[in-house]
């Protein structure tokens, strides 16, 4: 039986390279997001072994419901990736937006904890394996950076669910790229990681033999200025 991965933020950038990549490696998997018209451009492109899962990663239900309808469908889970996140609109704390915060704090925070919750059950049964998106903002003070603070809890929540996972065998990995040329940014940045580079690094480590733990994998692109 193929294995099968679900995915939030599946609709572009990292999430949509990451689901092309594993589908290209024999994995069934889940394309979750809120844009259902993004997530079918992307299961016709893949074919059978994609299953669109319209949905808001801030909601618990939604993402519980999604993993429900992808092993009705495939028949098990064996990796979850937490990939959906966000910036803010306007930078500092100072001049930050407070309200704008809870939506970041949302998502990048509490939508990944969604996501190993509602997997976590269905990985232990398949020894699988969660990976989250981390940012090199997680691992570098940034001056003011209310979003590296919310990568911050995304790379120490990493560590201690992969001593969690390890009682039964499970891993747990976090991808911290540096900047990649994703929508994130309002303008294009060529020079940088690609979201194919990410989605490598992350089938390296769901790719990897049970006995090696990746529990981080840290992209800098060759031109980091």
């Amino acid at each position: 039986m193929s294995k099968t991965l679900f995915i939030t933020g599946a609709s572009s950038g990292i999430g949509a390279a990451t689901a092309k990549a594993a589908a290209a490696a024999g994995w069934n998997v889940g394309l979750f997001a809120r844009s259902t018209e993004k997530l079918q451009t992307i299961a016709d492109e893949i074919g059978s072994q994609a299953m669109v899962l319209t949905g808001d990663a801030t909601d618990y239900g939604s993402q519980t419901d999604a993993i429900a309808h992808l092993i009705d469908r495939y028949g098990q889970l064996d990796a979850a990736f937490a990939n959906a996140g966000r910036g803010t609109s306007q930078a500092g704390t100072q001049n930050g937006d407070p309200k704008d915060w809870q939506g970041m704090v949302d998502i990048n925070i509490m939508g990944a904890l969604y996501t190993a919750h509602a997997a976590l059950p269905h990985l232990e049964k398949t020894t699988g394996q969660y990976v989250v998106t981390g940012s090199l903002a997680g691992r570098r003070h940034l001056k003011g950076s209310i979003y590296g603070a919310t990568k911050w809890f995304i790379h120490g929540f990493a560590g201690n669910l992969a001593d969690e996972m390890a009682e039964w065998g499970g891993r747990c990995m976090v991808v911290s790229p540096g900047m990649v040329n994703t929508d994130f940014f309002d303008s294009p940045k060529p020079d940088k990681l690609q979201p194919d580079d990410v989605a490598q690094a992350v089938m390296h480590a769901l790719n990897a033999p049970a006995h090696a733990a990746i529990r981080e994998i840290h992209l800098m692109p060759g031109n980091p200025g």
